[in-house]
This record gives C-alpha cells, sequence and structure tokens, in this order.
C-alpha cells in the first residue's frame, strides 16, 4: 500500500471526483505500463466511506490515495490541465521496485510541468512548487499571472503559476483613487467591457480648485481624464482575480508572505507564509499551524525524481527503502514580487541586492493617502464628476491635495493625500483631513451622507528618479513595490499593469526559452511607462521649494516644456529625515469631531500606554492596522520593522 500526501484549496467533498485503484500490465523495453483505472469505495481523502479523515486540517485536506501493488511503485504527475484530485492526477510513471509487501510513504521532490505537493524534508513547513511564485494579488501581480496564462496558450506550454494574497480575499486589501486610465487593461484583456468588468463610470468632468479657508477658487485642470472610469479598485481586482482563476492561476488568499528562501547560490527560490496561531507573547496557540513554502521548481524533469521513504513491511521485518531515478536539469524557479507600496519583502530585495545603487536611483519618497467612500443624496449626486485640490487645509509647505471622485450608486470618493516629507511633528494628516470636509465646497455634498467605509494606504511618489533595478537572483519586483506611479496624474493602476505584464514576458523565456530575466529590465525602458514617467519626473521634486514655486515650475513642465526639461531635478531628504524636532514648531490644535462630517479615530487603532518602567510608549493594535505603512516610512528613528501579520488579517474593503 503506498500513500502520497498532497496539500489543497479548502473545498467541499462534494465537488471531488471517486477515488480509484489501479492494476498495471507489464511494460514493453520502450514504454513505460499504464496503470488500468477503476472505481473502489474510497473518499477522496483516501479512507472508507463513513470514516472520519484524521488531517483535515484549518486550511484545508492533506489526501491519501491507496492503491495494492506488490512489485513497482507508481507516482503522479500533474499537469494543470489534467487534475484528478487537487494536486493530483491519473498520469503515472515506473519509479522503482518493491522488495516485500507493506506500506510506504512516498515524499515527491519534483514533477513534470506542474504543481508538486508534499512535504520538505529540512523543515516542518509543508512545500508546495511552482513554475511562478507571485506575491500580491493586485493590479501588478494578477496581471502578470494572466499574461504568464496567456503565454501558455498561445506557445502550448504548461506553467504552474501561483498568487498568493495576505487578504482574507482577493480586494480586501486593495484600496486606490481611483479615476482609472484602461491603457494596460485594453492590451491585456481587449473584451473587458464585454466580459462584464465593473468599470460602468466614465468620467464626465474634471475640474481643479485651489482652496482657501472659505473659499475655492477654479483653476484650468492639468489632468486630462478624458477616456478614464471613475472605479472602486477593489472591485476590479477581485474581477481580474476570477479572470486569472479561469485561466488556471491557483489564487491562494489568507496566506502572508513573510520570508524570502533563498539557496546556497543566494538565488530566491520562493517564499514562505507566516506560521498561524502565534500568542502576542510568541507561545504557540492550540491551533498553531506552521507555514508554508511556496517553491519555483528548480528542474523540469525528462524523467521524475521521487524518493519513496518508509517503514517496509516484509518477510524479515521493518526496514527503510529508498529509490529514485534519474533526472535532468533545465532553468526554472522565478518568483515575482508585488506587495503594492513599500512592500516588505520587496525592501528586503532592494536592500540585500542593492537594486536602487545598481542604476543611481535616488531614495523613494512617499505620501499617505486617507480615504471614505461615502453615500450622499440623489439629488446632490453627479456620477463621473472629477475634482481635486490643492491648498487648505495644508500649510504652503507641505505637499499634497484632495480628491473627490463621483462613482455609481450614489457612492463619492473623497481624500486627502499628503506627502510624508513633512517637517512640522505636531501634522496629522487624519485631522487635516477632517478639517478638510467642513470646507463649504464640500461639506455641503457631505452633509445628510453617510460614511460607509474608511482606509489609508502610502503611495510612491519617488518617480523616476526612484526606480530600483527591478530583476534580482531569481525573480524580479513589478508594480508599486517598484514604484512606477506617475504623480501628476496621480495614477499608478494602468503602470503597475504593465509592469506586471512585461515581467510575465520575460518570465515565460526564462521558463520556456531559456533567456535571461534581465530582459523585463530592457522591457520597461522601451515601454509606454519608461516614457510617461521620465516625461513626468520634475512635478514632484519641483515642490521641495514650497507650494507656489513647485505650481510656477511644474507648470513651465508641463505647458511649455513639455516634460523635456534639460535637468532632472532631486528628492530631498528621506521622509524619515525630513522631520524637524518638535520644539522648532507649535502645536496644531485641531477642533473636535462633530460626529456626523468628521470623526474620532477608532481608540483602537491606536492608542499611548505606559511600558513596565511607566514611561509612555506607542502601542499598536494589530488587528486594527489598516496595513497603511506610514509608520514605517516616517518614524524618524527607522526602529519599526513592518512585518505582515497572519493571512486574513488587516482591513477588509469591499468598494475603496
Amino acid at each position: 500500500m503506498l500513500r502520497l500526501l498532497c496539500k489543497s484549496k479548502p473545498t467541499s467533498l462534494s465537488s471531488y471526483s471517486p477515488h480509484y485503484t489501479c492494476s498495471t500490465t507489464q511494460h514493453s523495453s520502450t514504454h513505460l505500463s499504464v496503470p488500468q483505472i477503476t472505481p473502489n469505495s474510497f473518499t477522496p481523502s483516501g479512507f472508507p466511506l463513513n470514516s472520519p479523515n484524521p488531517l483535515k486540517t484549518s486550511t484545508g485536506f492533506r489526501f491519501f490515495h491507496q492503491y495494492g501493488r506488490k512489485s513497482q511503485f507508481y507516482a503522479y504527475e500533474n499537469p494543470v490541465n489534467r487534475v484528478f484530485l487537487p494536486g493530483c492526477s491519473l498520469n503515472w510513471r515506473n519509479v522503482g521496485n518493491w522488495k516485500g509487501n507493506g506500506v510506504g510513504f512516498m515524499s515527491v521532490r519534483s514533477l513534470v510541468g506542474g504543481v508538486t505537493r508534499g512535504f520538505c524534508s529540512e523543515s516542518d513547513r509543508e512545500v508546495m512548487s511552482y513554475d511562478v511564485v507571485i506575491v500580491g494579488a493586485g493590479p501588478a501581480g494578477l496581471s502578470a499571472a494572466i499574461r504568464l496564462k496567456q503565454l501558455c496558450r498561445e506557445k502550448d506550454v504548461d506553467l504552474s503559476v501561483c498568487v498568493v494574497e495576505k487578504g482574507a480575499e482577493v480586494g480586501t486589501h486593495i484600496l486606490s483613487g481611483n479615476v482609472f486610465e484602461p491603457r494596460a487593461l485594453d492590451e491585456l484583456l481587449p473584451q473587458w467591457k464585454q466580459e462584464g468588468a465593473p468599470i460602468d463610470v466614465p468620467v464626465s468632468s474634471d475640474k481643479f480648485w485651489f482652496l482657501t479657508k472659505d473659499r475655492a477658487i477654479s483653476f484650468p485642470s492639468p489632468f486630462d481624464n478624458k477616456g478614464n472610469y471613475v472605479i472602486s479598485l477593489s472591485q476590479l481586482v477581485r474581477w481580474l482575480g476570477e479572470k486569472a482563476e479561469e485561466l488556471g492561476v491557483e489564487v491562494y488568499p489568507g496566506f502572508a508572505a513573510s520570508e524570502i528562501l533563498y539557496d546556497a547560490d543566494d538565488k530566491v527560490i520562493g517564499i514562505a507564509t507566516n506560521d498561524m496561531g502565534i500568542a502576542k507573547d510568541g507561545s504557540r496557540r492550540d491551533n498553531f499551524q506552521r507555514g508554508v513554502e511556496l517553491k519555483g521548481k528548480s528542474n523540469y524533469f525528462l524523467y521524475m525524481r521521487v524518493e519513496a521513504i518508509g517503514m517496509l513491511s516484509g518477510r524479515n521485518g521493518f526496514k527503510s527503502h529508498t529509490c529514485a531515478s534519474n533526472y535532468m536539469h533545465s532553468p526554472g524557479r522565478l518568483t515575482l514580487l508585488g506587495e503594492g507600496c513599500r512592500g516588505s519583502l520587496s525592501e528586503k530585495m532592494i536592500k540585500r541586492y542593492n537594486l536602487r545603487e545598481k542604476v543611481q536611483g535616488q531614495h523613494q519618497t512617499y505620501a499617505l493617502g486617507i480615504k471614505e467612500v461615502w453615500e450622499v443624496d440623489a439629488s446632490k449626486h453627479e456620477p463621473g464628476f472629477v475634482l481635486h485640490t490643492l491648498g487648505w487645509p495644508l500649510d504652503n509647505k507641505t505637499y499634497g491635495g484632495s480628491f473627490l471622485y463621483h462613482m455609481k450608486d450614489r457612492q463619492v470618493s473623497i481624500g486627502l493625500v499628503v506627502a510624508l516629507n513633512y517637517h512640522n511633528p505636531f501634522l496629522n494628516p487624519y485631522e487635516e483631513f477632517q478639517k478638510l470636509k467642513h470646507h463649504p465646497a464640500i461639506n455641503r455634498l457631505l452633509e445628510g451622507g453617510t460614511v460607509l467605509q474608511y482606509g489609508a494606504r502610502t503611495l510612491n511618489e519617488g518617480g523616476f528618479q526612484s526606480i530600483p533595478y527591478p530583476v534580482f537572483p531569481g525573480g524580479a519586483i513589478i508594480g508599486c513595490s517598484a514604484g512606477f506611479l506617475n504623480v501628476p496624474k496621480i495614477k499608478g493602476t494602468h503602470t503597475a499593469m504593465k509592469s506586471g505584464m512585461l515581467a510575465a514576458e520575460a518570465a515565460f523565456d526564462v521558463l520556456h526559452g531559456g533567456l535571461n530575466m534581465d530582459a523585463y529590465w530592457n522591457n520597461l525602458k522601451n515601454s509606454w511607462i519608461w516614457e510617461e514617467l521620465y516625461r513626468a519626473r520634475n512635478y514632484r521634486p519641483a515642490f521641495e521649494y514650497g507650494l507656489f514655486p513647485g505650481l510656477a515650475l511644474s507648470g513651465l513642465e508641463r505647458y511649455i516644456f513639455k516634460g523635456r526639461f534639460p535637468v532632472t531635478l532631486r528628492h530631498g531628504k528621506p521622509d524619515h529625515e525630513a522631520t524637524d524636532e518638535a520644539h522648532l514648531h507649535s502645536p496644531i490644535q485641531y477642533p473636535k469631531p462633530d460626529g456626523t462630517v468628521s470623526f474620532d479615530v477608532p481608540t483602537s487603532l491606536y492608542r499611548y500606554v505606559a511600558d513596565d518602567n511607566g514611561q509612555l510608549k506607542l502601542h499598536i493594535n494589530a488587528q486594527n492596522c489598516l496595513h497603511c505603512k506610514a509608520c514605517d516610512i516616517k518614524d524618524p528613528k527607522q526602529n519599526i520593522e513592518w512585518t505582515v501579520p497572519e493571512g486574513g488579517g488587516g482591513p477588509g474593503y469591499s468598494i475603496m
């Protein structure tokens, strides 16, 4: 009796095919024998009907396959398009011989062109192997996954692709403005309108105001949003996730990638998810479960290599048995990091491999975007209306501005973006946002309305100057983790998607054509991403000189030089170094919230408590963390190392 352990995503047993046993015929000198498959009375878990499965876990089932054989082993191959059980298929190879009768436990090290699932002999973590592992089910990660599978279909190649996402569901950690430019989506899925993408509200008007405390002064709009759409990015990402799964991508929400895995040559070979069931003091709870290693395959195999290890019962008692077959090497093992702005694993890669220094890139600079979605009175709602503002409530030395977008169903997105290189340590971006909503020109829209959701997220503002070399040994960085936001457009979704597509094309050529992943960098430089970000490169650093000089310089860049200014401006200090000492500023007295338009920050989000010595310390409640990353970025001493919580934690956005 041979038993193979496999791991599956949680799903109902009723969806599985019947279990099977097999018998074989002898093989000729040139062909392996093919088992004759006959149904039996076992359940998909490998146990008799009505028998409990002792290996059921909180994250799925570990499946047994049972069949009797006295003289030969047979093992599974798993092409993605020929799945029998989750992770197993009826495609067999003869890999060894039994000596005696007994029971063996087989550990499959790697298989041809599909997904390998098993347990790592070097650790107690379960291992799942893929051709490409993608971290982050955002616009970049899902676009990369979709493009890879499209290429597989075009070239009749079978590559296994998985996407891991720390949010409980795809889209729950996605927050953006969002006025969406469909350029990249037109390239990726040209039939998106016919296929039901949640992109329904075209921009109908585009206004730009300069705010003082009591007035709104209309300026010519520097934005060109004709042909763009007001959307919920979290809803669009959900739809992209569905399209990816339709193509055969395995998407795993609720899995937080916490660790990069390396081989002996310091090459990335995959990621590991964090352990679950850890108490605050670091001890293991009763529901403790080890994380999972997700690795790209290191080899394709001409002949499969299998090790079967176990206690074999025979006439001479119990003995250990191992068998293996020969194999041939070819390229494999790729990891793409699409974690979004300030991705924790991406930052480690940038530092470990000196990726910014490799191309003389400047440091990244950031802003914090705070957003609410309101439901307003129908008489005040104008679907497709887009408004951007500069000025009040921010001072003239702090870069930032607000946005207000009318979505469908009487919903309005309103938000404030504050650059994190602000100087005054008493400035509170959240409180500045509350002040904004009391401006007479904005308050009249919100009166009588209801807040549906609130969220916050940092965004990259370094632009062209801050792009790191995006390729590291064994993979690449895509999307906002690398920083492709176009600051004057306030748009990064289309560039993130395009970067994922370019990385996917390079990855496909590595795995199928034996080329080098460095092609991704060349693809970027030859794409419209590069041209677009180069033309926009001087807008953000122009405001290092203050609001009005910044407006003058950016106006010259847009209307006179049209992105061809002969000098590339540099960013100022890193954001954490820009904060002045408190004695140089006076405290800011913010008005108390009225509970109707402005609100308190929930006390569970952050609060100050005393440590063991009676000294005040910052206490952050991880369960209510919005994963915005501002604490990590702005911390003056850089003492904070932001790490992912258990998979499924954090915000639960649905219309952001």
